[in-house]
């Protein structure tokens, strides 16, 4: 029978172990620089969509670097939270959820605003692989 045996440089398994061990930390960098370009990219659109955009930039935010439970994944979100506290109604005494006004404007209603979609023409897929493809370099030049 055959036997092959091969030997690495002690250099290079110690660059794939340094490598292994940033892991968790490169992807999570990764993913908050795409998630930065996309952040950029509906703040320019939403000033095309709406007339006045404070109270929708108070509420646009980057989540935290995150682990998803189903498959490990490493994610961040791009998302709209909180209540618009200037626009106060019967129906929303705190003020209106500043996702709603997002999705009405993004799809638009059954009361007849037209759709004026600014949050989907935001993720630019060259873009964003372009600046997760820098911070990659980034911590694969350090090594």
């Amino acid at each position: 029978m055959a036997r092959y045996e091969a030997m690495l440089p002690t250099e290079l398994i110690k660059q794939f172990e340094k490598i292994y061990d940033n892991t968790f930390e490169m992807m999570g960098d990764m993913t908050k620089a795409g998630a930065q370009v996309v952040y950029k990219n509906v703040q320019a659109n939403m000033s095309k969509s709406f007339k006045s955009t404070r109270s929708l930039n108070r509420g646009l935010t980057i989540t935290r670097v995150y682990r998803t439970p189903s498959d490990d994944g490493v994610n961040n979100k791009v998302g709209f939270y909180g209540y618009d506290t200037t626009k106060k109604t019967k129906q929303y005494p705190d003020g209106v959820p500043i996702p709603l006004i997002a999705l009405a404007r993004e799809y638009g209603t059954s009361s007849g605003e037209s759709k004026k979609p600014f949050f989907r023409k935001s993720f630019k897929k060259a873009q964003i692989e372009e600046a997760m493809k820098k911070v990659q370099e980034r911590y694969l030049s350090k090594e």
